[in-house]
This record gives C-alpha cells, sequence and structure tokens, in this order.
C-alpha cells in the first residue's frame, strides 16, 4: 500500500514526526527511530545521570573509554566546531548552567526565574581530546561538553538513512522542526512550513517550501528561552563570552545535503550576526534570515516566492551543499519552481572547492580561542 503516512511522537523533550511515503513502513520506521533515539539520549543526554555524557563531564580530566556511537556524537560535534572557526562550540555545558539552563527544559520553563552564574569564555573545542580509533576522551582546562547544538540533526539524519534503507521509501524525520530527508520524495517534494517554532500553526507568519532530498534546520532564540538573573536567557551560546548569543537575528533557517549540515550552519548564523548572510551566500547555502523585529533576508537559492501550499517553490531540495570536510564542494542550487539557477550566483556542478572560512565577524580573529 502507498500514500503518505505520519506518526508524531515525543522525543529529546520536543516533538518528533516521521512520514513516509508507503504507508506500510509506518510501523517499522518508528521501530527504528525510537530505538536510535532512545540509544541517542543515552549517550549523550546532560540531564540523565546515567548518561556517557554525564559522566564524561564528571570525569574531571581523566581519560575515559567511550561507546562507538558517543565517538561518532563528540566526533560531529567537533567537525562543527571546526567548520565554524569555533562559533559552534560543544564545550558550553558549563555556560549553559550558568545561564540557568541546568535542567530539562520543561522544568526551566515551568518555573518563574532562576539565578544567573558568571559568564565566562568557554574552554573552546580544543579542550576536548578525541581519540576517535581508540574510542578514548579526555576533557581537559575544565570543560564541559554539551551536544544540543549537533546531536539532535545528526539523529534526524541517522533515523532518516535506516528507515529509507529498510523500507526503500521515501522518508522525512523531524525532530523539533530540525528535518532530515532520505529515499524518493512525494512527487510535490515534501511541503514543509519554516516559521520561528516548529509547533506553530500554519497560520503563523513563516514561508511554505518544498524539499526533495538533504534537510533544513531552524534555529531561534526565541522558543526555548527562559528567564534567569533577571534577563531573558536563550540556550545558543556565543563562546567568546560565554553568555547567550546577542544577535540581530531571532531565527535563521537553513538548507544543506544533511540536517547536520543546515544545523551548523544555522546554529553559528545566529551568533555571527549581521556577518552571517555574507557567510552563508560564500558557502552557498540558501538561507531565511529573521529580524527581531520580523524583518525577512535571504541567501541566494531560497525561493522568494510566497505560495499557496500545493504550489510550493522547492528550496535547494537537491541538498548539494554541503559542509562535509574542511571545505564546502558547492554544485547548482535550482529554483524548482522556475527550474533556473537561482539568482545566477552559485556555482557549476564541479566547480571546486569554497573555503568555509569565509567573512570573519566584526573585532576580528578566531572565534575559537
Amino acid at each position: 500500500m502507498t500514500g503518505i503516512a505520519t506518526d508524531t511522537f515525543r522525543a529529546f523533550g520536543t516533538t518528533a514526526v516521521i512520514a513516509v511515503t508507503d504507508e506500510a513502513a509506518v510501523a517499522a520506521a518508528r521501530s527504528i527511530a525510537d530505538a536510535e533515539l532512545a540509544a541517542v539520549d543515552k549517550a549523550c543526554s546532560r540531564f540523565r545521570p546515567d548518561s556517557e555524557l554525564s559522566g564524561l563531564n564528571g570525569s574531571r580530566g581523566e581519560l575515559r573509554p567511550v561507546s562507538e556511537l558517543f565517538a561518532a556524537l563528540i566526533g560531529e560535534a567537533m567537525r562543527a566546531a571546526e567548520l565554524t572557526e569555533g562559533d559552534v562550540d560543544p564545550t558550553c555545558g558549563q555556560a549553559l548552567i550558568s545561564a540557568g539552563y541546568d535542567r530539562d527544559f520543561a522544568d526551566v520553563s515551568a518555573r518563574q526565574s532562576a539565578p544567573a552564574g558568571q559568564a565566562r569564555p568557554v574552554p573552546g573545542w580544543r579542550s576536548v581530546r578525541l581519540d576517535q580509533e581508540r574510542r578514548t576522551v579526555r576533557l581537559a582546562h575544565g570543560a564541559q561538553l554539551d551536544l544540543g547544538s549537533t546531536a539532535k540533526a545528526w539523529a534526524a539524519d541517522r533515523c532518516a538513512r535506516l528507515i529509507a534503507d529498510l523500507a526503500g521509501c521515501g522518508v522525512l524525520v523531524s525532530l523539533g522542526g530540525d528535518i532530515a530527508l532520505a529515499g524518493p520524495p512525494p512527487g510535490d517534494g515534501w511541503q514543509v512550513r519554516v516559521t520561528d517554532d516548529h509547533a506553530a500553526g500554519a497560520d503563523a507568519p513563516g514561508q511554505t517550501i518544498a524539499l526533495r532530498s538533504g534537510g533544513l534546520a531552524t534555529s531561534s532564540i526565541t522558543v526555548r528561552s527562559w528567564t534567569a538573573g533577571g534577563m531573558t536567557q536563550h540556550h545558543i551560546i556565543d563562546p567568546r563570552t560565554g553568555e547567550p548569543a546577542r544577535s540581530i537575528w531571532r531565527t535563521v533557517s537553513v538548507v544543506a545535503a544533511t540536517c547536520a549540515d543546515a544545523n551548523i550552519a544555522s546554529t553559528a548564523s545566529i551568533i555571527r550576526s549581521d556577518a552571517a548572510p555574507g557567510w552563508l551566500t560564500a558557502a552557498a547555502l540558501p538561507a531565511r534570515l529573521v529580524r527581531h523585529e520580523g524583518a525577512v533576508q535571504t541567501t541566494p537559492g531560497w525561493p522568494a516566492d510566497q505560495l499557496p501550499c500545493a504550489r510550493a517553490p522547492a528550496c535547494a531540495g537537491s541538498g548539494r551543499a554541503s559542509l562535509s570536510g574542511k571545505e564546502l564542494r558547492v554544485a547548482e542550487v535550482a529554483d524548482g519552481a522556475a527550474g533556473r539557477r537561482a539568482g545566477g550566483r552559485n556555482r557549476e556542478p564541479g566547480a571546486g572547492p569554497v573555503r568555509l572560512h569565509g567573512p570573519r565577524r566584526p573585532g576580528g580573529g578566531r572565534a575559537a580561542d
């Protein structure tokens, strides 16, 4: 039997959605997702005393053996840090605690307020001594890890691939609005509503786009926020200060070859603030950036048209822009509604690497100190 079927459930403290193009595959898809997400949570939850992450953060700098899964999750966080010159830094664990994010977010948001600790620059991602071959990790300089900037998107990609391989159909996995695609898409593509909050209704301000492959991620400083020390705090930490990032953007949505890559770019864009559009353009990543007052700015490749859902424009659905390795190889990104290169500004297929160390933020220097 064919036809799109969905399953909605809770995971990682947020809403998860699985959609498949074969109704008969939905039960198996959910089973795979349940097992994979449970394993990721057991590996890297900051709020579970039995997680590998909690054990590592409490190791006081000792060398620790880690599982293959946990090593892969740390490796992804390190890749994000290297690609963004330290803007997306996994050693922000203590900074989040100081900002009041010291427990599951449902409990954080439920309390009226909390004291805020003293903020200071994070130890930096080079404090993480990961040996992938031996599967060991040591945290130097008092570093405390938080993998929230990468683990959820990485898990979405993993689940989508595994489900598509098993079921042989098209798959969409959304974890809190971080969306990964695998397998053949529906005829009109996966139609997705891009808003500040993934849980918002269809009438919320935003834009409907169609995706055919790759991934979409949205980073926002308005949804996951709370009050501590008499100030509004949020979960995206600027590693240079150890404080929640002060950005001109309230929301950034990015499309890339994978959900993980899109999430790396969207998170870094919040931190890079006014330098983000130039960086995203140099990286050929289509993006939609929303200022605090609601003004929207996009980068080449993101559809400009606001169309009804049935005529949603395709947004870089080929997933051919990727943050793989230290360089970005860019192929043509087409506007699916018009079938042409978006703005004529993207590089031709095989045009060679574009280095990610694009426009630096004001103040100069690297952010990975």
